[in-house]
């Protein structure tokens, strides 16, 4: 980071290590976003007008190390789950790093790129650009892997994300924003209604991995072809999403994939993205024992994860999207977070 940067941001807390964690402010489109280096983290977000968060999140660093679920954050180099932490690629297998139950890879393993410190290469009023390398090896991913995050307010109400990424050895690579949605700032977060243009989901077995599957929504709770709450039953109880919601065979041109509306706000959040998937989160495994923003606390469907993203464990399904990045090739995945009032 050069003088001029490190003086537009603010030392918010230091790693276990002693390195400084510096967070930044962004103003633009009607949206206050602060960003800090560690993760890649959206650490809070406002909208004019509406006094509550539209993120879940901390006022201190030290709780995100301990106590955060992805909040906010960028996982990788490999979002969401791969079977087993296994693959092969090009006639050669590998063995990732099983970090959630010994059983799955999760989000890159234990020191993913959410949850290192990141540098920060461009900053202005609206934007702010970091970058972090992923080296060859690490969690059992072959070559280095360079990610660049650009965060970006503009227009009415845009967060714009995008993502890109290089490496120089083949392999999976798939990154995607892991913030956590309130639009009215209420204990839980299913007094929403999503709507998500989707025709077939995919269904996990008990390890929340993809059967393979691609089962139509119709005639099921998945089905948020039209706005629907949130708050919706299954078996008399309330149906419990972390699934991928299929959206193209392939990554596209951006186009609108999501809305979501607090029906005691009236605030609405669209989402626009070119990738292939959306992992709808719920977030009913929450239950954080220290506060969160302005002293919140974040229980059971506190909020929701709309992640951008190709389909979980596509390394291991030849039919679902391509999850390979290859050298002199760049991976660019972008989303849009529109918000509005009324």
């Amino acid at each position: 980071m050069t003088m001029e940067q490190t003086n537009k941001a603010e030392i918010f807390g230091h790693t276990a290590s002693g390195e400084p964690v510096y967070r930044v402010v962004l103003r633009g489109g009607g949206l206050t976003a602060k960003v800090i280096t560690w993760g890649a983290v959206i650490q809070d977000l406002r909208l004019d007008g509406h006094e509550p968060p539209l993120v879940l999140g901390f006022e201190d660093f030290d709780s995100y190390p301990t106590y955060s679920s992805y909040f906010g954050a960028t996982p990788g180099r490999c979002a969401n789950r791969i079977d087993g932490g296994r693959f092969t690629l090009d006639g050669k297998a590998y063995q990732l790093e099983c970090n959630e139950k010994g059983v799955t890879h999760l989000h890159g393993g234990s020191d993913n790129i959410a949850k290192r410190n990141w540098s920060i290469v461009d900053h202005a009023p609206d934007r702010v650009v970091l970058r972090i390398t992923d080296p060859d090896g690490r969690a059992g991913y072959p070559g280095n892997c360079t990610v660049t995050a650009t965060y970006q307010l503009h227009g009415e109400g845009v967060l714009s994300v995008v993502y890109e990424s290089v490496t120089d050895q083949a392999a999976p690579v798939n990154i995607c924003q892991h913030s956590y949605f309130n639009l009215d700032g209420r204990d839980d977060a299913l007094g929403h209604d999503i709507m998500i243009a989707a025709d077939h989901y995919l269904p996990t077995n008990e390890r929340q991995i993809p059967t393979g599957e691609l089962r139509p929504v119709g005639g099921t709770p998945f089905d948020f072809r039209e706005m629907a709450p949130m708050k919706r039953f299954s078996d008399g109880e309330q149906a419990l999403y972390d699934h991928n919601f299929c959206l193209a065979p392939e990554r596209t041109e951006k186009r609108s994939v999501a809305l979501a509306r607090s029906v005691n706000s009236g605030v609405s959040l669209e989402v626009r993205t070119t990738e292939p998937g959306v992992q709808f989160y719920a977030a009913f495994k929450l239950n954080v024992p220290v506060p969160g923003l302005e002293g919140r606390h974040y229980g059971p469907f506190a909020g929701f994860c709309l992640e951008t993203q190709v389909w979980p464990d596509a390394i291991n399904h030849p039919n679902f999207p391509n999850a390979v990045l290859r050298p002199g090739h760049v991976l660019r995945q972008e989303t849009d977070y529109v918000f509005s009032r009324g």
